[in-house]
């Protein structure tokens, strides 16, 4: 009897498409290089936008060492294995997911396209990916769930305002706009040294543009006399315009600059929270929580200390080189992370999730994020490059590519299960050094 070929899916039928019409993707290319170069073009009128997203702290090199780490892990392929049914399928936090890729929390997107995080909302929806809003998000909370709709699968960011009333405000909003998750970021209390943005004094936040969900706040616009609202800022952002505006006493555009300012005294006051403040934030509207951002020296430790507090995930992210110049890359840390026995134990009995951000562009990515331990990973820089050049059509592409090359390379490893990549360093990896004018492969015995 003939073997019998797959039936179709979703991931599949796309890439199929492409050569059945003869036309090729949307973004003209599904090589990433390409794909951020074209974005740049795009925005040629606008490079500072583009530089602001594509630009990381200090000397870059924090993002530099996110791609250099998955360099040094190879897969490592297993062959004659029935992986003709794939499955990319999993659970995460209780929340079943087409596969184990989420949209990572893009700020400002409004940068990049004139719909902003409205377009993303209904890419996520529309390929069925969870989408985590930036807390710096160009739309409010609201609006972005709307785009969502109603089946969306959708998590906040929370940077943390000083005032409780003001906190708890934002997260009240969420709840009930169907944001079911909460994630923290940890190491954002104070903003990195963006030598790109000091350089000409760049800030769309302090001009009104990425603050939206303070401007929809009712606690805070009450504060100032005002009713919340639901801003949609002008695109493309241009600061001298709404500097000069502001100079020569433009009343909209002074009270726009007036209340970032405020926001901004809200959420980037430079006050740091500890473990004690988490705890406070978990008695708060029954939330799963995730803390995003762990990358210190002692990083099991960490990531221990949030299995003791009752934390139920960690991100562990550097937020793309974005904070600390000179970091160690993000799947390293993952690594460290993932040698507790402690936090091993924690993820095995459902106590701990574990997601990983910062890096990813490949399919192949993924897999190495997944066998090191992650059961989930973030895409971030590479959504804001496919919104520049073709807006919800290019994040579309972005989710499709990465989610099609995901389920390809996992039946060419040999594995036909998402699920069963999960912490299979040992297995499927090999740590390698190709040294100048020699090769050589190192096994990692870490």
């Amino acid at each position: 009897m003939a073997a019998q070929p797959p039936p179709p899916n979703k991931w599949i039928s796309w890439l199929s498409q492409i050569y059945s019409s003869g036309k090729g993707p949307v973004l003209g290319t599904v090589d990433v290089q390409e794909i951020e170069d074209k974005a740049r073009e795009v925005m040629k009128d606008n490079p500072t936008a583009y530089l602001y997203t594509l630009k990381s702290a200090g000397t870059c090199s924090t993002d530099d060492a996110n791609r250099k780490a998955f360099d040094r892990w190879k897969l490592v392929p297993r062959v004659l294995n029935n992986v003709t049914l794939r499955n990319i399928e999993t659970t995460i936090l209780g929340m079943k997911v087409s596969s184990p890729v989420f949209v990572g929390p893009v700020g400002k997107q409004g940068l990049a396209h004139a719909d902003g995080e409205l377009a993303t909302a209904r890419a996520a929806a529309a390929v069925g990916v969870p989408m985590i809003l930036s807390s710096s998000a160009t739309r409010s909370l609201e609006d972005v769930a709307e785009a969502n709709g109603p089946n969306g699968q959708r998590w906040y960011q929370f940077y943390w305002p000083r005032s409780s009333d003001v906190a708890l405000s934002v997260l009240k909003r969420a709840k009930e706009n169907g944001y079911t998750a909460l994630v923290i970021t940890v190491d954002t209390m104070i903003i990195g040294w963006r030598s790109h943005d000091h350089r000409i004094g760049y800030s769309p936040a302090g001009h009104g543009f990425g603050v939206q969900q303070g401007m929809a706040d009712p606690v805070f616009m009450k504060r100032h006399g005002l009713v919340a609202r639901h801003e949609r800022p002008k695109f493309p952002f241009d600061q001298e315009g709404i500097r000069k505006k502001a100079a020569e006493g433009d009343e909209e555009a002074k009270q726009s600059m007036f209340l970032a300012s405020q926001w901004l005294a809200e959420t980037g006051s430079g006050i740091c929270r500890t473990w004690d403040d988490l705890q406070f934030s978990q008695g708060q509207l029954g939330w799963s929580y995730l803390a995003q951002g762990n990358t210190s020296r002692q990083l099991y430790q960490d990531a221990e200390k949030a299995v003791d507090v009752g934390i139920d995930g960690i991100i562990v992210s550097n937020h793309g080189g974005r904070q600390i110049d000179g970091a160690i890359g993000s799947l390293d840390a993952l690594d460290m992370i993932m040698r507790s026995q402690k936090v091993l134990d924690a993820q095995k009995s459902g106590k701990l999730t574990v997601l990983f951000d910062s890096g990813i562009r490949t399919g192949s990515d993924i897999i190495k994020a997944l066998a090191i331990g992650a059961q989930g990973v973030l895409i971030a820089r590479p959504i804001f490059y496919g919104l520049a050049i073709a807006g919800q059509a290019g994040v579309e592409q972005i989710l499709m590519q990465s989610i099609c090359d995901l389920h390809i390379t996992m039946g060419l490893c040999g594995y036909s299960d998402v699920n069963d990549l999960i912490g299979k360093r040992d297995e499927l990896l090999v740590k390698v050094d190709y040294g100048i004018g020699t090769r050589t492969l190192v096994k990692s015995l870490m």
